[in-house]
């Protein structure tokens, strides 16, 4: 897949694709998701068990390329790709999230893979490990980030 050239992001109005989202109203992806959509932000669900679905109002992608595709035609783009993934399953997100040129990657509570934080860091995307992005945002922690 060629990298896309995807609009110039807007930092004041962040577009997040949740990675593993769930369309189940108890698992945390969902929460995390409902949670930062109260908040005014944009997710994108991205789950190829759920492609075509709507998950929160949102049409749900098979995988990040095909979601920062269909944005672009509306002059959009993914900022942040926020990962309910097992640690394996990163480093193809990874190669996936440089491909859109999105600005961070966000590994939740539980998640750490460093030679696929070190590959984002490298093509100038800042990392996020063992981390809650819901949490951050609570206490104010995203300066620089949303």
């Amino acid at each position: 897949m060629p990298k896309l050239s995807a609009p110039v992001p807007n930092p004041a109005n962040p577009i997040i694709a949740i990675v593993g989202l769930s369309s189940k109203p108890d698992r945390p992806s969902y929460g995390v998701a409902r949670y930062m959509q109260e908040r005014g932000y944009r997710i994108i669900p991205v789950n190829p068990m759920h492609v075509g679905a709507h998950i929160l109002g949102e049409h749900c992608y098979a995988n990040l390329y095909d979601a920062a595709k269909a944005l672009a035609a509306d002059k959009q783009k993914i900022d942040i790709v926020d990962c309910f993934r097992k640690a394996e399953d990163i480093p193809p997100i990874v190669g996936e999230a440089i491909m859109i040129d999105a600005r961070c990657i966000w590994m939740q509570l539980g998640i750490v893979n460093e030679p696929a934080a070190a590959k984002a860091r490298a093509n100038g995307i800042q990392v996020e490990m063992d981390s809650c992005i819901k949490i951050e945002h609570a206490l104010g922690n995203l300066h620089g980030i949303l």
